[in-house]
């Protein structure tokens, strides 16, 4: 059984879409990254904080899906990392309505000593001071670290962000922010320059348009599942982020040929977190029905061609 850390938030969220609104539910990068990975069998673990206002039935959910909360520092008196979001029609832009960082704002991660020597590490999105803080803290050099990251620490912290990008093996960001980090419209040259910064591998993910696999001169695509229906895609990208971490943790197989399969299970899973709001779907989701969906994204990309 392969060893996953995750780093990131464990928050609450407020969301509203065309299709409704919620009070405050469970939200947090952290949390969808480690639902999606639970759907593989993988030792994981949560580095993240909240404040003691955080609900018993929150850490029972985690526990029943065995993912490990000794990294989960709970601060007495204290108040739970929250987010409030209005989507716009099309789904695609958001107006962030509140951000209160409470516990968050003054949090040093501490990494258990039952997972410095996790062969993976997932770092969700976080001040770049955390991640490189749990970089430092590992017992070795895991064979795999994975960064996701967002445009807000890119405007404000980018000396800080590139000291860990040094340092990664992937990086998990959408097209937009891929343009920003590199200066390069062309998705393909700004790949090509982050190759340079230290990643070996990037992943851009393009939302409902699919994700693409940059490896030296090698490019993947993965598309989305087409669906009837999308709720809410707050937790899509942690979602993905989790299923491919995960992935690449259970199989244990480092390569581009298994990044390809990791990338693919990543799209699967992040096609149920939208069909829900918040972690609704991901918390009910049957392996049944993550199977079932994998072969209707098989059908969706194969064919056969004759090529004179």
């Amino acid at each position: 059984m392969g060893k996953l850390l995750i780093v990131g938030t464990v928050a609450f969220d407020a969301i509203e879409t065309p299709f409704g609104k919620t009070d405050k539910i469970l939200g947090g990068a952290a949390t969808f990254i480690g639902l999606a990975a639970s759907q593989f069998n993988v030792n994981s673990g949560i580095v993240s904080v909240v404040g003691d206002d955080f609900p018993q039935e929150y850490l029972d959910l985690f526990h029943s899906k065995n993912i490990d909360l000794t990294g989960l520092q709970i601060v007495k008196g204290g108040k739970t990392f929250f987010w409030s979001g209005k989507y716009h029609n099309d789904l695609n832009k958001r107006d962030t309505l509140a951000t209160e960082l409470n516990v968050l704002a003054d949090f040093k991660p501490i990494v258990p000593d039952s997972f410095n020597d996790a062969e993976v590490v997932m770092l969700g999105n976080l001040h770049p001071d955390i991640q490189m803080s749990v970089i430092n803290q590992m017992e070795k050099r895991p064979e795999l670290i994975i960064l996701d990251t967002m445009n807000f620490w890119m405007d404000h912290t980018m000396p800080e962000l590139m000291e860990v990008v040094k340092h990664i093996d992937v990086i998990t960001i959408n097209d937009e922010e891929a343009r920003q980090l590199t200066g390069e419209y062309s998705l393909v040259k700004a790949a090509a320059k982050i190759q340079t910064m230290g990643p070996k591998y990037v992943v851009i993910k393009k939302g409902e348009h699919g994700a693409l696999l940059f490896h030296d001169d090698n490019i993947f695509f993965a598309p989305a599942l087409p669906l009837e229906e999308v709720f809410d895609p707050t937790g899509a990208g942690d979602t993905f982020a989790g299923g491919f971490a995960g992935y690449l943790a259970a199989t244990k197989s480092v390569t581009y040929e298994n990044m390809k399969n990791a990338v693919v299970h990543g799209s699967n899973l992040a096609s149920f977190s939208v069909e829900k709001f918040g972690t609704q779907r991901m918390k009910s989701l049957e392996r049944a029905e993550v199977n079932k969906r994998l072969h209707q994204f098989k059908t969706l990309t194969q064919f056969d061609i004759e090529l004179s």
